[in-house]
């Protein structure tokens, strides 16, 4: 930290060696209501598919289904970039609760500015959706990792993402007390996309309230006086500095992190196993409820088909994905994220390519064998690459790029959702679902590759110490 001054410093020890607070804990909840929101709206257009039908819409295309049931993946990629730049240029204070408002907005038109058969209406607030839900995921990460302490930051880090996790759930069991309750399918499936915007609208005000976070303000502003002003209102920590003012420091381009060897580096293996990892989460969660109607018999149609198939989902999510999320949580800063990161990656490829060699467990008549091999890839895909790749990002990138590189980093995972949510339709109708398995066991294999190879360990490492700041900051 030698291009820092004494007084940055000492703002940045007391946030790095300070006990877990209350403060910590406000940041997480703030930070992790949105992220429930963003899974709960990005799982659930699975169950609304399924219910469009009994609400008077005419039966989708191959197309309109990959597109409606991914846009909002794609868009997210462009909410990342966007949000993830704007942190480093304008600060993390002056962008962060504009994301949860687009996403209100998407969600709330998404669900009461639809006419039936609306297909592409429903896209188009689909769309915005996803620039909220994209920014999220560039934003709350950096927050979250500058306000951590060294020891608990995979923690505290991994419980904002891990929020997602309950969003996962809510969707399914929220979707059963509708259907179970004789609600009207066409009342239903609106309430369900409009439930999401309801956690993101409850902390857009506490986000907007919160302080830029101490480090941005005094490493990268220099504005040393006004972060320890924050510092003090915002954790109680009181730090008297000497002067008011020190040199800024200047962002790294985008040019240059794509062309610095380390840093591009470091965008392969975060981006990459992203990609890899979203490509089978996203495709295997929001197209679960078709995936796992083979185990519902033929003579189960109607209503009583999707709340066979959603309550199928639910089980999975609840007892192989919601644990694998905490364990990895409430592990890694002893385990490492390399570590946790390498097992999910391995286990999902052996999981995924059983399940693809031997297409005779995707049979009604092999139902428990399926759903414990099945179960066993959703457990590893969050004990595993699904937490780490949010966890590593913002520690990995210098600060001045820690805004951009995550954005880069959440960009890619996204792509690799949306593609994999759009072509796993087609892969299932033309292949079948063994050969949707060992396309991802193969896809696993490349993640478990490029993380051996690239993924440094963050663990136990200052943030400044990890994503060597003092080689990349440069005065104005």
């Amino acid at each position: 930290m030698d291009h820092i001054s004494e007084d940055a410093k000492k703002i940045v020890d007391s946030l790095n060696e300070a006990k877990p607070s209350g403060f910590h804990y406000k940041t997480w909840v703030t930070a992790g209501l949105g992220f429930f929101t963003d899974a709960y709206d990005l799982f659930i257009i699975g169950v609304v598919l399924s219910i469009l039908p009994l609400a008077g819409w005419n039966k989708f295309t191959t197309v309109q289904t990959s597109l409606l049931s991914s846009t909002a993946l794609l868009s997210a990629v462009i909410g990342a970039m966007i949000f993830g730049r704007l942190l480093d240029v304008l600060g993390r204070k002056a962008v962060y609760g504009l994301e949860l408002v687009i996403l209100v907005i998407g969600a709330l038109g998404s669900a009461f500015l639809v006419p039936v058969n609306g297909v592409y209406y429903l896209i188009a607030w689909r769309f915005i959706l996803g620039i909220g839900i994209g920014g999220d995921y560039a934003t709350s990460s950096v927050i979250m990792s500058e306000y951590s302490n060294t020891k608990n930051r995979g923690r505290f880090v991994g419980m904002v993402f891990s929020m997602q996790s309950l969003g996962l759930v809510a969707g399914p069991l929220v979707a059963l007390a509708f259907l179970t309750t004789g609600v009207n399918p066409a009342l239903t499936w609106k309430l369900l996309l409009a439930i999401g915007a309801i956690p993101a609208a409850v902390v857009i005000y506490f986000r907007r309230k919160m302080p830029e976070p101490p480090k941005y303000s005094a490493i990268v502003k220099g504005k040393i006086l006004k972060a320890a002003r924050d510092l003090n209102s915002y954790t109680k920590i009181n730090i008297s500095p000497s002067v008011s003012e020190a040199r800024a420091k200047s962002h790294l381009t985008m040019g240059r992190i794509l062309t610095d060897r380390k840093l591009l580096g470091l965008v392969i293996v975060t981006a990459g196993s992203w990609f890899l990892m979203d490509w089978a989460l996203y495709g295997n969660s929001i197209m679960s409820s078709e995936m796992l109607s083979f185990l519902v018999p033929a003579s189960v149609k109607g209503i009583a088909h999707v709340i066979r198939t959603t309550e199928l989902s639910a089980l999975v999510f609840g007892l192989a994905a919601l644990p694998g999320y905490w364990l990895a949580t409430f592990t890694m800063d002893r385990i490492g994220r390399k570590p946790i990161q390498v097992a999910g990656f391995a286990m999902m490829a052996l999981s995924f390519g059983i399940l693809g060699l031997f297409p005779f467990l995707t049979t009604p008549a092999y139902i428990l064998q399926f759903m414990i091999l099945y179960g066993i890839s959703y457990f590893f895909i969050e004990f595993g690459p699904n937490v780490t790749t949010f966890v590593v990002p913002p520690e990995v990138f210098p600060i001045s790029a820690r805004g951009t590189g995550s954005g880069i980093a959440a960009a890619g995972g996204k792509l690799g959702a949306f593609i994999g949510t759009f072509l796993n339709v087609f892969i299932l109708s033309d292949f079948h679902l063994s050969g949707l398995f060992i396309l991802l066991s193969i896809l696993s294999i490349i993640g478990l590759v490029i993380t051996i190879i690239l993924l440094p360990e963050p663990k136990g490492k200052a943030l400044e110490e990890i994503s060597r700041d003092a080689e990349y900051l440069s005065d104005v």
